[in-house]
């Protein structure tokens, strides 16, 4: 929290114990279907997909029967990869053991395709196989498929999905869904193309585009802490919020995605997805009901709602930054960084100020601040309400009053804290912010599970309120990209202009007026 926090108010273990849970049953009518993975020998694959679905099965809530086909080019069967995976699980989620009765019933449902992702008969003979699974496991012909593959491929892997007929579009018997990894599209053009190519093959009600970030339990639960708590929402206006501020700030460098982020920088990685998930999040109009699509209905009106940016709103609602050496040995500059031009002119850090032009929001500033090579990886939201006259403590003497403030923290540490102002035990009336804070590891029982399992099972349910629809993903675009153009029109910053470690370039503070600033975690 920020300075001047003086004490800490913790949920008591009676409370704790007293409220209700509503938890996810195992295998609670699920269909049975083959989950297929192109992308299978990569990173994300072994970091995240596999340790998931492992993690889900021991929990018991993949539907029985369930498959995994790794579609891939390396040379492999189903032997090795399911020694591949054995050794990636031990490796990333240690916490799962593989040896016993659990890892044997798992691997036995991981199976190897070998193909090239360019060569339309790989795709004929995977449906020859899911046919022979169909019928040896009873899947009833259900497939989730899940693009687990750099975005240039993406198009490649649908087009041939469709010529071999597996997105069941027709009368064909089961269903097919597709899990898209993004980035989706680079900027508002390519987007629109992506989803016109995506809508060729299969329905809109078939695609599910993943965010990890709106698989983190306290993303999905700022919709309860809104509109489950009565004290909130009258208040959730701009006649009590003076100010917003959404912080995505990671400790790490490229760590060998250099490539990768030259082509992206911090904008498009983080920025047009992540934080202007939570953005919606937190700005919404209660949904009519939390089916996928009432959620999703409020969420893309808030996107309309922001205010596009011209040029001259651009070079004064935006900054950018690129870290240099630290004060440390391996704090390095960016461009120094291995796959980075040694002239890069790509933001690695960048903020802004949003103006959401509707009823509720109208003159509250919406600040949004994005960083690699931060002092904390922390990603949190800051509700700063408005501060309270003066006149009746100032007569007092205790000195001006910090308004309250409430942070929702989405990682690490997940949880919820609220700032107010209480009096210090003692004759005299003197008054500090006090915390009351709530922390998901220690007020409930059950263990936060990992996004990509919550975000799994619910495709597998079919259940796509957690997903970015078309719509919103290109009204994302129409809010950045134009940013995006006019900081090619504009002078760029002279990089690097913040050290790594540091909280960005001194700029960044210049951006908040009327005597705000940024509420740096410590």
């Amino acid at each position: 929290m920020g300075e001047g926090t003086g004490g800490e108010v913790t949920e008591t273990s009676h409370i704790r114990k007293s409220r209700e849970q509503v938890v996810i049953r195992p295998n609670e009518n699920l269909d049975p279907c083959a989950f297929v993975l192109f992308g299978a020998t990569g990173d994300l694959t072994r970091r995240k997909i596999v340790p998931a679905l492992y993690s889900l099965h021991c929990s018991g809530l993949l539907p029985d029967p369930f498959v995994v086909v790794a579609f891939a080019r390396r040379d492999k069967d189903d032997s090795a990869f399911r020694a591949d995976m054995k050794q990636a699980i031990t490796e990333f989620a240690p916490q799962l053991s593989t040896e016993g009765a659990e890892w044997e019933s798992f691997s036995a449902r991981l199976y190897y395709h070998r193909s090239n992702l360019d060569d339309s008969e790989g795709y004929k003979n995977l449906g020859i196989r899911l046919a022979e699974l169909d019928q040896e496991h009873k899947l009833g012909g259900n497939r989730l498929f899940y693009l687990a593959t750099p975005p240039d491929n993406f198009s490649e892997i649908v087009h041939h999905l469709g010529e071999a007929g597996l997105n069941l579009t027709g009368d064909h018997k089961g269903w097919s869904r597709l899990i898209i990894e993004k980035p989706f599209g680079y900027d508002l053009e390519t987007a629109k193309a992506l989803n016109q190519e995506l809508a060729s093959v299969f329905k809109e009600d078939q695609v599910y585009r993943i965010d990890h970030y709106l698989g983190k339990e306290t993303v999905q639960n700022i919709l309860v802490l809104r509109f489950a708590n009565q004290i909130f929402e009258p208040i959730w206006n701009k006649n009590y919020i003076d100010n917003i501020q959404i912080t995505v700030a990671e400790t790490l460098g490229m760590e060998g995605r250099g490539n990768y982020f030259e082509k992206s920088g911090i904008t498009r990685d983080i920025v047009q997805n992540h934080a202007l998930q939570v953005l919606t999040l937190i700005a919404m109009e209660p949904p009519v009901s939390l089916d996928a699509d009432s959620v999703r209905d409020e969420k893309v009106k808030v996107l309309k709602a922001i205010r596009r940016f011209e040029l001259d709103d651009v070079a004064r609602y935006t900054v950018r930054g690129q870290y240099g050496h630290g004060d440390k040995d391996d704090l390095v500059g960016y461009r120094v960084e291995e796959g980075v031009a040694a002239d890069s002119q790509t933001e690695t850090f960048a903020a802004f100020q949003f103006s959401i032009e509707n009823w509720r929001w109208a003159g509250v500033p919406f600040y949004v601040q994005a960083g690699k090579r931060m002092p904390k990886r922390v990603t949190e939201v800051q509700i700063q309400f408005k501060a309270i006259p003066e006149v009746l403590f100032a007569r007092l003497g205790s000195g001006s009053l910090k308004p309250n403030r409430l942070t929702i923290r989405i990682q690490p540490d997940e949880g919820a804290s609220m700032e107010i102002i209480s009096k210090e035990p003692g004759p005299q009336m003197n008054i500090q912010p006090v915390r009351m804070d709530f922390k998901y590891g220690s007020a409930f029982d059950t263990p936060i599970r990992d996004a990509y399992e919550r975000l799994i099972l619910d495709a597998v349910r079919g259940d796509a309120s957690l997903f970015a629809r078309n719509d919103e993903v290109e009204e994302a675009w129409s809010i950045i990209t134009p940013i995006l153009n006019s900081w090619h029109n504009l002078t760029c910053p002279l990089f690097p202009n913040y050290a790594a470690g540091t909280w960005g370039p001194e700029a960044a503070q210049k951006l908040l007026t009327g005597g705000r600033g940024w509420n740096f975690p410590c």
